[in-house]
């Protein structure tokens, strides 16, 4: 199985998992890296084009991704009052999430087996 077979991946990051495939570009919560940084993701699942899956080789396979920028989400708003007083409340909030983008899936090639007793 060489690394052009690879039709996509999924791979888990802050808890969610993301159907990825070489230059996908995808949001997820704030990782810890700087902008421009490269990381290495392990796929949970490998899908070669002849559409078969490859469990095994998802386990010596790598996700390499990049850090296109740190973004934020959109504002949320939470207001809450309660009936009969004047009690009101507004508070919100916006996610912190970072832009990543698929640069290459490698997987390792598999040693053949010497035979043997």
């Amino acid at each position: 199985m060489k690394q052009s077979d690879v039709a996509y991946a999924i791979v888990r990051v802050g808890g969610q998992q993301h159907k990825v495939s070489v230059g996908d570009s995808f949001v997820v919560d704030r990782v810890d890296a700087e902008e421009g940084k490269s990381l290495t993701l392990e796929p949970l699942v490998v899908r070669t084009g002849d559409g078969e899956y490859h469990a095994d080789a998802a386990r010596h396979a790598k996700v390499k991704v990049k850090v296109t920028g740190h973004v934020l989400g959109e504002k949320v708003r939470v207001f809450t009052y309660k009936p009969k007083s004047t009690f009101k409340k507004t508070r919100g909030h916006r996610s912190r999430l970072s832009q990543l983008t698929v640069e290459s899936i490698t997987l390792k090639e598999e040693k053949e087996k010497k035979g043997g007793a």
